[in-house]
């Protein structure tokens, strides 16, 4: 989902451990939502970095809608908390051991690609 939401705003892919780049407009963070918690890399970049000022569009990927919701919310919370502006919240299907094989496909990458689209226009 990463890479199809970088192909659309012309953006790299990066791994969150270090500092985020100078001049970044828009910051996409995502990651799977495990146990209704995002990634240990997520929770440890939002825990330690600082987002003042910065524009931030949260995507992820679930076995649940739910538990999807309820990590961005989270997530969403302690990045406002840390100064930042969440433009809006993206989640799809995502494998999870025997359920939602495929996923994301086509149709979640395209609606990704679209929330990309509609968080660099909201700007």
């Amino acid at each position: 989902m990463a890479e199809a939401i970088a192909e659309e705003v012309g953006a790299t892919v990066l791994d969150t451990p270090g500092p985020v780049p100078a001049g970044t407009e828009i910051l996409f963070l995502g990651s799977g939502v495990y146990g209704g918690k995002p990634g240990d890399a997520l929770r440890e970049f939002v825990e330690r970095g600082s987002f003042s000022g910065m524009k931030v569009a949260l995507f992820a990927t679930s076995g649940g809608a739910r538990g999807a919701e309820m990590m961005m919310e989270k997530i969403a919370d302690d990045l406002r908390k840390k100064g930042a502006t969440v433009l809006g919240t993206y989640h799809c299907r995502g494998k999870f051991l025997f359920t939602n094989r495929g996923h994301p496909d086509g149709e979640d990458l395209g609606r990704a690609k679209a929330f990309a689209r509609e968080m660099v226009n909201a700007t």
